[in-house]
C-alpha cells in the first residue's frame, strides 16, 4: 500500500512532464518555419487568424457577450 501512495505522489509531475514534452514537441517545428525570412512574416499572421477563430468559436460556444 505504501507504493501505492508514492506513484500517487509521483504522478502530478509526470502529468506535466508530458505536457511540457507535448508543446515542445508540437512548437518545434514552427521555430524550424521561422530560420526562413519569408515564414517570420507568415507564421505570426497565421496564428493570429487561428487564435480569433478558436476565440470566436469559443465566445459562440459559450454564448458569452
Amino acid at each position: 500500500m505504501n507504493n501505492l501512495w508514492k506513484n500517487i505522489k509521483k504522478f502530478p509531475l509526470f502529468l506535466i512532464a508530458v505536457f511540457i514534452g507535448f508543446f515542445l514537441t508540437t512548437i518545434q517545428p514552427f521555430f524550424k518555419l521561422l530560420k526562413n525570412n519569408k515564414n517570420k512574416v507568415l507564421i505570426p499572421i497565421i496564428m493570429t487568424i487561428i487564435f480569433v477563430i478558436i476565440y470566436n468559436i469559443l465566445r459562440l460556444m459559450l454564448e458569452i457577450k
